[in-house]
């Protein structure tokens, strides 16, 4: 069909529009070039397909929203949708592919690159950060989450756990690779709704600490050790990162873990965020450090507008370091490096599972959430499931070992303890 063709099926009032052209050119340059399956349908009903056969309907409620067609991003369309000027009929895990081969049709690729602007990540900052992500309140959080609510990357043995099941491995995964033995101490940095403290507490025999900057989830979690009878063992601190000198000092940890934090640090804030980790660990104590990490060896955010739509809505001010820059700041901070792992399909999994549960209990969410913020983490979750399938970003647990005085690390030869 050519654009005198797809324009013929417009009214003329909406033909003329400059912004209906774009789309009817739009639609002709993806079908020459093999084609959507994607279905767009204006307010009056008019339809243009990108290609056949048609898999994805994406339902123009707003036509002021084609005025941005020209200059079209992945993060452009998601703001659309968080807006309600766009409705997808169709799941949206199957819509983003389509929606990332849109943009790239307007020639603005998923993976163009932008200049990363280094924050200062000042205390007040951070805190409001935290308070914006988990402002939406536990019970929306519970909602989709596992049964411990641990709200970071499962670990799949075989892919066909269940998100609890998948969850209950990580936390062993952790504590195997900590080495956790009974009587230890132990350091949950960003310890969330208390999932992994609890867990070591009571199948490792350590006594914990965790600290987290969300006043939400610090009173659960301290709910949560007393109703399980930790309380003597277990404490929830709310707490900086920054303040762990200070609150502890020569009472050192003998292990500490870090899961899906330091994205939250800041690229400049990171030789103080190990810093902070070794001031508090003993000699050869071991730290786990598990976190999102960028694709892009200069550390820059996905492009698009994926990594503006995140920051405007999900998370304010997050910053993803390449691995190669955390594991250089964390050597820096006297840790030799023992071991490094790559979790980026289990996340692609783990959020797949989150995103399939949130739909399923839609309504309630919509009794506890406004109606855009329901849309804002539909099409997060979604869309954090295929940017880690497409390596946009990964994640990676960096276990190392502090190392105050020269010699050995004291490990065993082989990595056979993390997996028997």
């Amino acid at each position: 069909m050519g654009i005198s063709n797809a324009l013929s099926r417009v009214p003329q009032g909406v033909a003329a529009s400059g912004a209906t052209r774009a789309l009817a050119r739009l639609a002709e340059t993806c079908r020459r070039s093999g084609g959507l399956p994607l279905r767009v349908v204006l307010p009056d009903r008019s339809t243009f397909d990108f290609g056949t056969p048609v898999q994805v309907t994406l339902r123009v409620r707003d036509p002021a929203w084609l005025r941005g067609l020209p200059s079209l991003t992945l993060g452009a369309v998601g703001d659309a949708f968080v807006r309600g000027q766009l409705d997808v009929d169709g799941d949206l895990l199957d819509a983003l592919p389509v929606g990332a081969r849109l943009a790239e049709a307007t020639e603005r690729s998923a993976f163009a690159r932008v200049v990363q602007a280094w924050r200062p990540h000042r205390r007040a900052q951070d805190a409001s950060a935290i308070a914006h992500h988990y402002g939406v309140g536990n019970e929306f959080y519970g909602l989709w989450l596992d049964e411990r609510m641990v709200y970071s990357c499962a670990y799949f043995r075989t892919g066909a756990e269940t998100i609890d099941e998948a969850q209950r491995a990580k936390l062993d995964h952790i504590c195997r690779k900590l080495r956790l033995a009974p009587g230890e101490r132990l350091l949950d940095v960003g310890c969330g709704w208390g999932a992994l403290v609890m867990h070591a507490v009571q199948h490792y025999g350590v006594r914990a600490v965790g600290i987290t900057l969300s006043e939400q989830q610090m009173r659960l979690a301290r709910e949560r050790v007393q109703r399980a009878g930790l309380a003597d063992r277990t404490e929830i601190l709310l707490m900086d990162y920054r303040d762990l000198p200070t609150r502890f000092g020569a009472s050192r940890f003998d292990k500490v873990a870090s899961i899906g934090m330091f994205e939250h640090v800041g690229l400049r804030n990171l030789s103080g965020y190990f810093a902070a980790i070794a001031a508090v660990l003993r000699d050869r104590g071991l730290f786990l450090n598990h976190g999102i990490t960028s694709a892009d060896v200069d550390s820059r955010p996905v492009g698009s507008g994926v990594s503006e739509f995140i920051e405007r809505h999900v998370f304010p001010h997050g910053e993803l370091p390449h691995l190669h820059l955390a594991a250089r700041e964390m050597s820096a901070g006297g840790f030799e490096i023992v071991d490094v792992e790559s979790l980026r399909s289990h996340y692609a999994r783990t959020l797949t599972h989150w995103y399939r549960q949130l739909e399923a209990h839609g309504a309630e969410a919509a009794r506890l959430v406004s109606p855009e913020t329901l849309r804002i983490w539909r099409i997060y979750l979604a869309g954090c499931a295929y940017g880690f399938e497409q390596c946009w970003v990964n994640v990676y647990q960096i276990l190392g070992s502090l190392m105050r005085s020269p010699g050995g690390t004291g490990l065993p030869l082989t990595r056979e303890w993390m997996y028997s």
